[in-house]
């Protein structure tokens, strides 16, 4: 490591306002109020439309306690698929209107010291190291006026892993490109996990570097995305974090390739709305952004939380806060969506995506025991609400099919009805409902799902040259028709996973700190049955009621997905041929075009395991 350049960090009250809060710059507050307007009143309005229907329909014989909390769910669970949807619409004024959620300040970027940093936990050495050898060679081959140093901060703990993290750094250090130095810290004791990680070079070495650019161990970035993203921030004196959208790449996995190809190809527009109407209240999502070192050291120390019987408390899901922080304290947070070659890996099969989703899930429920910070920005207590949301409306959704299911098909097979006939305490309910007003009803909830992809995939569909990049527009077209049915097939199964997860975060049970699986193995069939075993058991009891005329088949679908949950899971890990007819395979930009540095990363990768494979004696 360098010379020592202590910075110093002290975690944050969240109970009194910053210490220090600077003016924060605006952009254009009636266009940002405007655009806001734009998102949130159509979700408000389809919404309460919505709700006043059912409550019309529902209370025609009196409102009952189920019923209220039937009008209650779904009006919940409908304004967050409204606010994608308007996400989108917002993203489709903008480009209508030729608007630039990124454009670029005027000025010539001055110089600044900027630190690369990895932190690390567990990971396969030859990839980390083959990444950072990829963006060295690419960053060394910019002339731009910044100066780079890359700080790989190991908080590993085995020691076959740790020995070869250094003899990989050893390799990297020696063929690294000249000007940009390279140094290696592994800690005696991994306090706090990656926040402590970063919290220890910053009181160690933040001094001497204006800016750091926050990557994973699975992060790679081109040297023109490093250069556009240090540019912004020595352009914008009031930036204190910009974030990069990171695409997905070698997804070679059933799975991996269905998240890659959605990714790419509806991900931009959420991308676009998001950015448009969050301007300079954005979020921080951990990984492939630069932040100003001196405001994130000032404004974003986390402290500590109170848990269960007194225990002190990790906050998990660290970036949200620390975003809502900087921006408490008066410090811009933007989100670039157009920086071109930021990329990450997704996870390899459904139990790898679900593993890690049990850990951001416990964060971001904690997230709700931090709205009511002081000073934090109305669209960073947002932020930090919708990522505990995401979670919840699993739950809702499965009371919701819970409720779908015991209603039955008419009357005679209406469970509800049955146990308040034999009560005469209860109202008789529900009001009957034909199998048309279901349908209708259904779909209206299936297109508002779907729209988000439905409209990036017709604007793509629309345009040549954006469909040649996938391979043709019939390769697209096939392409979008499988990765729908996969996404209808595994959203049940991750609706029950999740709804576990919620339940083991509300009962305080640690899922621990575990390395991610970035290799995309598969699972032995032992392994699928006991992660899957409750989808199965739901599966069974919902085709046993369908084939008995008790349940509606138009929850065929979501049965059919849990009663082959362990088959499906399995199917996640199949490998993808290199080549497979009429987009079978999902292909996207990505895939029929590799980017050149996504292929270096692959050589260095190989070349690094070789060395690391060689016998030392």
């Amino acid at each position: 490591m360098p010379r020592r350049a202590p910075l110093q960090m002290r975690a944050q009250d969240l109970a009194a306002p910053p210490l220090a809060q600077r003016a924060a710059p605006t952009q254009s507050p009636a266009r940002t109020l405007a655009w806001r307007a734009a998102l949130f009143v159509p979700a408000l309005l389809g919404t309460g439309l919505l709700v006043a229907a059912l409550y019309g329909w529902l209370s025609e014989m009196g409102m009952s306690a189920l019923e209220w909390v039937l009008l209650s769910l779904i009006g919940a669970t409908f304004i967050w698929v409204s606010l994608s949807v308007s996400t989108v619409g917002v993203a489709i004024a903008g480009l209508l209107a030729r608007g630039q959620s990124d454009a670029r300040p005027a000025g010539v970027a001055g110089a600044l010291d900027i630190a690369l940093l990895v932190p690390i936990y567990n990971e396969n050495p030859s990839d980390v190291f083959g990444n950072a050898t990829a963006m060295l060679v690419d960053l060394a081959r910019r002339s731009g006026p910044h100066r780079y140093t890359l700080f790989v901060l190991s908080d590993t703990r085995d020691a076959q892993i740790a020995a070869e993290e250094e003899h990989a750094y050893r390799v990297l250090a020696a063929s690294a490109p000249g000007g940009i130095p390279v140094y290696y810290r592994r800690r005696a004791t991994n306090t706090d996990r990656k926040v402590g990680n970063l919290v220890d070079w910053i009181t160690g070495w933040g001094a001497a570097y204006e800016a750091m650019l926050v990557l994973d161990a699975d992060s790679l970035m081109t040297g023109r995305a490093i250069e556009r993203l240090a540019d912004e921030l020595s352009l914008d004196p009031g930036a204190g974090l910009i974030q990069s959208f990171p695409m997905l790449i070698g997804a070679d996995t059933l799975f991996a390739r269905f998240q890659q190809f959605s990714n790419i190809a509806y991900g931009w527009l959420l991308a676009e709305g998001l950015a448009k109407w969050a301007r300079t209240e954005g979020n921080y999502w951990g990984h492939n952004a630069i932040i100003r070192t001196r405001a994130f050291a000032a404004s974003a120390g986390l402290p500590h939380l109170r848990g269960r019987r007194g225990k002190s408390e990790l906050i998990l899901s660290h970036d949200f806060v620390e975003a809502g922080l900087l921006r408490r304290a008066g410090w811009q947070v933007r989100f670039l969506p157009r920086v071109s070659g930021s990329f990450e890996e997704p996870p390899g099969t459904l139990i790898d995506y679900v593993l890690r989703d049990q850990r951001w899930c416990r964060g971001n429920l904690q997230h709700l025991r931090l709205l009511g910070t002081k000073g934090l920005h109305p669209v960073s207590r947002f932020h930090l609400f919708h990522g505990a949301v995401s979670y919840l409306l699993s739950p809702a959704w499965f009371v919701l099919l819970v409720i779908w299911s015991l209603l039955g098909v008419d009357a005679e097979t209406n469970v509800v009805r049955y146990f308040n006939e034999s009560n005469p305490l209860f109202p008789d309910w529900p009001p009957e409902m034909s199998h048309i007003d279901s349908a209708v009803f259904l779909i209206v909830m299936y297109v508002m799902l779907l729209m988000p992809k439905l409209v990036g995939a017709g604007i793509i569909a629309a345009h040549p040259k954006a469909t040649r990049v996938y391979g043709g527009r019939g390769a697209f077209l096939t392409a979008f028709a499988v990765e729908i049915l996969l996404s209808i097939a595994y959203a049940p199964i991750m609706m029950i996973q999740q709804t576990r997860a919620v339940m083991r975060a509300l009962l305080g049970r640690s899922s621990g700190w575990s390395a991610q699986a970035r290799q995309g193995e598969a699972y032995p069939v032992s392994t699928l049955i006991r992660f899957h075993w409750v989808e199965t058991v739901l599966g069974i009891l919902l085709l046993t009621g369908l084939l008995a005329g008790l349940v509606s088949l138009w929850l065929l679908p979501i049965a059919v997905s849990l009663y082959l949950a362990v088959p499906l899971s399995a199917m996640s890990a199949w490998r993808v041929p290199s080549v497979l007819p009429s987009g079978l395979g999902m292909p996207s930009p990505h895939t029929v075009r590799e980017p050149a540095i996504v292929a270096r990363a692959r050589d260095e990768r190989s070349r690094l395991r070789s060395i690391l494979n060689m016998p030392r004696g």
